[in-house]
């Protein structure tokens, strides 16, 4: 009897899971149904107005800037997750003797990186004005 797998005691594992899936489904829009119908409902000029530390507001205050900022930004992300990558190899590398396989793995893992940094520099993706 030990080659049959009891097909129940697995389908009984995933109940959990169909548990928090459900909740993780149901919870955004009940919360959100809950807040629209509980909030007040002031629409008053005074609510759109744009708030300067108690003062009254002089002129508009809706101004154009650059925001090639973003480029730094996503290219920043990137690169953060990809480090969040190094860690937990590091980590285990550190205790245990798996020195051949792993090692050429983040090699590449790294040069697959550094490619994107060099090709974000020939691209000129990180000047701040072109």
């Amino acid at each position: 009897m030990s080659g049959i797998i009891d097909i129940s005691n697995i389908a009984n594992s995933y109940i959990p899971v169909a548990i928090i899936l459900i909740v993780a489904l149901v919870m955004p829009p009940m919360t959100m149904l809950i807040i629209k119908l509980l909030s007040p409902r002031s629409k008053s000029s005074a609510k759109y107005t744009t708030y300067e530390a108690g003062s009254l507001p002089i002129g508009n205050a809706r101004i154009q800037f650059n925001v090639e900022y973003y480029l730094y930004a996503i290219a920043f992300v990137l690169f953060d997750i990809e480090v969040l990558f190094l860690y937990p190899w590091t980590t285990i590398f550190k205790g245990h003797d798996i020195t051949g396989v792993a090692t050429v793995e983040m090699l590449i893992f790294i040069f697959v990186v550094l490619f994107g940094y060099v090709y974000l520099i020939k691209k000129e993706a990180l000047k701040w004005m072109k």
